[in-house]
């Protein structure tokens, strides 16, 4: 009875080093699976477990020389009991069986089965772990420390230098792939919007300005009749005034300064008093730079401009805001009408038309990398101003010209893209 109940305690001493080994297998992997920055967010949530789990992996060496530390010590004591239980009850021959047993048993409870549950559920294990290991490794540092020393000897002589881990900052394209992956926790709409911003710096403001045909303004060169017509007809808060031509800018009136003035008050003198100094910017500047100089400049509008000085179009604040939330309302100006849906999957596109508002109004793939407008993109792939009826083809949508001019394309119509009607078929 004695050597049965000696017998039955080291079953049961093995069964509880099994289930200790299974602990520091699963709490290592458990550990290294942690999302870094979900752990540092619920560690600044007040977290007790992240707090501690944190700390731990600032130095993961440390954390994992006390992990293997405790497995292998809990490891080689279940295989001397096995060992000698096996003696015990089999002999010599017992003991190859139980050694090859205690390894399967290692193998599938300690170590794939707790490994395989923590890295389905990491945070379920590493937090309470993470209570255990912070006072157990101050209690037995001492021994990891040397543990440590030795191991980092070793990775000196092979160039590896060891030193704190430090939370590495992640790329745009990280940053977009995780919030493509976020899915369900963060709205369309709200995911869409945060693409945008991270794709700011890859939009210039020549992709967005209203473009040097299309600006409306004031020429002082005009009687005071006409200005008084177009400040009455404006749909703007803000008008460009120049003089003679649109590359002799003055400067900017905003409409809400002439509230106060009657309609006799109304001259040029008085203009150009109530007018602010324009603000230029390169083309080329990337619209994520140039929210933050309108926002450091307390500027709304600014005029864009070549290498010669020369003015190419007008980008403002609302500009900006559209790329990121989409548009507001719809155009004042019509631009609505630059496209046309005839039915059948065709459309009628105005000459003028901003490709990249197109794509993004018709989820179209048109390429944006050169010429900004539709009559610039097939003058590109033609090199001559085309006659009517003149077809060809663009990134597989079938394009004919349907009116133009001496200088330049009015208007095309776009049939589907070839993938899309295959798809179709």
């Amino acid at each position: 009875m004695g050597d049965d109940i000696s017998l039955a305690s080291l079953i049961g001493l093995i069964v509880a080093l099994l289930l200790l080994s299974a602990f520091f297998s699963g709490s290592e992997t458990a550990l290294m699976s942690l999302n870094r920055y979900q752990l540092r967010h619920k560690a600044r949530q007040g977290h007790r477990g992240a707090i501690l789990a944190e700390r731990l992996l600032k130095r993961p060496e440390r954390v994992i020389g006390l992990i293997l530390l405790g497995n292998n010590l809990v490891n080689t004591v279940t295989a001397s009991i096995v060992a000698l239980v096996a003696m015990d009850v089999a002999g010599q021959a017992g003991v190859a069986i139980g050694t090859f047993i205690v390894t399967m048993f290692i193998l599938i409870f300690a170590e794939a089965a707790p490994k395989t549950l923590a890295a389905l559920h990491p945070e379920r294990i590493a937090y309470p772990a993470a209570l255990i290991y912070y006072p157990l490794l101050k209690i037995v540092y001492p021994i990891v420390w040397l543990t440590n020393v030795a191991a980092s000897a070793v990775l000196f002589l092979f160039g590896v230098r060891t030193r704190e881990t430090e939370l590495q900052a992640l790329t745009r394209e990280e940053l977009r792939t995780l919030v493509h992956e976020a899915g369900g926790r963060i709205a369309g709409r709200y995911q869409k919007m945060l693409l945008s911003i991270l794709d700011l710096e890859h939009v210039t403001v020549d992709d967005v300005m209203v473009p040097h045909n299309e600006i409306v303004g004031i020429d002082l060169d005009d009687d005071e009749a006409e200005i008084a017509k177009i400040v009455a007809s404006s749909q703007h808060t803000r008008l460009l005034v120049y003089q003679d031509d649109i590359d002799h800018v003055i400067g900017i009136l905003h409409m809400r300064r002439l509230a106060s003035l009657t309609q006799s008050k109304l001259d040029k003198d008085t203009l150009r008093e109530l007018l602010d100094e324009p603000y230029f910017v390169p083309e080329g500047t990337p619209l994520s730079v140039q929210l933050i100089q309108f926002q450091r400049r307390r500027q709304r509008i600014a005029l864009v401009v070549d290498e010669y000085g020369d003015i190419q179009g007008i980008i403002t604040l609302e500009d900006i805001l559209e790329e990121i939330v989409g548009e507001f309302a719809t155009d004042p100006d019509g631009a609505g009408d630059d496209i046309i849906d005839e039915g059948n999957g065709t459309f009628l596109v105005d000459g003028t038309a901003n490709i990249r508002e197109i794509n993004r109004e018709q989820h179209w793939h048109l390429p944006t990398d050169g010429p900004k407008t539709m009559n610039g993109l097939i003058l590109e792939m033609l090199e001559t101003i085309p006659e009517p009826d003149t077809s060809l083809k663009i990134a597989g949508y079938p394009i004919n010209i349907v009116e133009a001019d001496g200088n330049r394309i009015r208007r095309v119509r776009i049939g589907p893209r070839e993938t899309d009607t295959a798809k179709g078929d």
